[in-house]
């Protein structure tokens, strides 16, 4: 009278074996994968490219800091970039704080 009958039924429920939980995770496993070559790989490879610009950068190149100013380098340190942005107008900036780097004959304007 007080025996459930769910305890006949739970005896063919589910499989038991490492295939099942395998399955499970696999949808898991796949978006990550999507996202890795969507999202991941492809910001690494700009911020590589952004880093080698930035660690490249010479005299005469046109810059462009984090903060908007546009200006060519006149003096290129370890760490920081002295930048003229105005005929006799020079400021020093942090050489990681700029965001974009155009060769001196590039031709290419910076603020594109």
């Amino acid at each position: 009278m007080f025996a459930s009958p769910a305890y006949a039924q739970a005896a063919g429920g589910a499989p038991a074996g490492g295939a099942a939980a395998f399955l499970q995770f696999l949808p898991l496993v796949f978006i990550f994968v999507i996202f890795y070559f969507l999202l991941i790989r492809p910001q690494q490879k700009r911020m590589k490219d952004h880093r080698a610009k930035v660690d490249a950068v010479k005299k005469n190149d046109t810059v462009v800091t984090g903060g908007g100013l546009i200006g060519k380098a006149t003096r290129v340190d370890e760490h920081e970039v002295e930048v003229e942005i105005a005929p006799n107008v020079r400021v020093k900036v942090v050489k990681s704080t700029l965001s974009d780097v155009q060769p001196a004959g590039s031709g290419k304007p910076a603020n594109d």
